[in-house]
């Protein structure tokens, strides 16, 4: 098997998704875990798409470890990258979900956030032979809330850097997993520095940088190719290249919102390695970008679970085939 061209580096867990909506916590009377993880999932979406695509984390040498293990291989994604930790478990987080279907994080059961496994990923450990061959890497903020998880992600920026991967920076910002909120928007703000790419919701645009406009965003920093910035079910923003738009999102009938985003990063991701960066300064081009990106995101939300309700390439355009914006 070559090696894999989009690398994915972060966290891969088991969310905890409340069976019964419109509860709080400990409320909740029963629990179904599913596959997530952010970077986990992005990793299994571009597979399913059809690009090549290899997971980098830290697991637990434990039953939920092996299964999560178990699912990247099986679906496709290169697993060289994944540490095991002896002592340490793998992370489960609970979430709860209102009665629409959309998710809050409550927590992590009966460990400290710091306890988990994927915060002891080692950056000696870390495949310079994967960084070699790919064309991409991205890279979430969880990993930068912890000493040795985020010595691990600056050293893979270096390594891309050495290697000429394009970075890609999904800023997916949990406080949950955080000591305080102003040591983590100093750590975001220096690692978006340094990435090419930059994809973040609404409500993270308006804190980190205090706008909600990708353009405002890609002038300010003059070091991006790109700024997404998603809103949910009221679509999106975009500045690529020269070319700033805003897209509706597609109508659909939502079952759960888990992991449409990274879906969305998925889609395109997958259109810049099929069509290449280049294709970016054409506006036609990056809209319909845009597009299919919303697509694989928005079939994303019909069924439960990040991972399970991924779509394929054919069944996105399918529904391209069959819907317009």
């Amino acid at each position: 098997m070559s090696n894999p061209s989009i690398l994915c580096l972060g966290e891969v867990l088991f969310d905890c998704l409340a069976d019964q909506l419109g509860l709080k916590l400990e409320e909740v009377q029963s629990w179904t875990p599913y596959p997530g993880g952010a970077p986990a999932n992005v990793a299994c979406a571009l597979v399913k798409l059809g690009t090549s695509a290899g997971f980098i984390g830290a697991v637990g040498e434990d039953e939920p470890g092996n299964a999560l293990i178990k699912l990247l291989e099986d679906l496709g994604v290169d697993t060289t990258g994944v540490q095991g930790h002896s002592t340490a478990p793998t992370r489960q987080v609970y979430v709860v979900r209102d009665l629409a279907g959309d998710r809050t994080f409550a927590g992590f059961g009966k460990y400290d956030t710091s306890e988990f496994a994927d915060t002891r990923l080692e950056a000696a450990k870390l495949p310079t032979a994967l960084f070699n061959e790919a064309d991409f890497l991205v890279v979430g903020t969880l990993e930068l809330a912890y000493p040795e998880s985020e010595k691990a992600v600056l050293r893979a920026l270096e390594l891309a850097e050495q290697y000429d991967l394009k970075i890609i920076l999904d800023v997916n910002w949990r406080p949950v997993f955080w000591q305080d909120e102003k040591t983590a928007k100093t750590k975001i703000l220096s690692l978006v520095k340094r990435c090419d790419f930059l994809k973040l919701t609404k409500e993270e645009a308006q804190w980190l940088f205090d706008t909600t406009d990708p353009g405002a965003i890609t002038y300010r920093l003059n070091s991006l190719e790109g700024v997404l910035v998603t809103d949910g079910e009221h679509g999106c923003a975009y500045c690529l290249g020269e070319n700033e738009g805003k897209m509706p999102a597609f109508s659909m009938s939502v079952v759960d919102t888990t992991g449409a985003g990274d879906s969305f990063l998925a889609g395109f991701i997958h259109q810049l390695q099929q069509l290449g960066i280049h294709s970016l300064k054409d506006a036609d081009t990056a809209k319909r970008i845009i597009t299919y990106a919303s697509a694989v995101g928005a079939l994303t939300t019909i069924k439960p679970g990040a991972i399970a309700s991924q779509p394929t390439a054919a069944e996105v355009d399918a529904f391209l085939a069959s819907h317009q914006l």
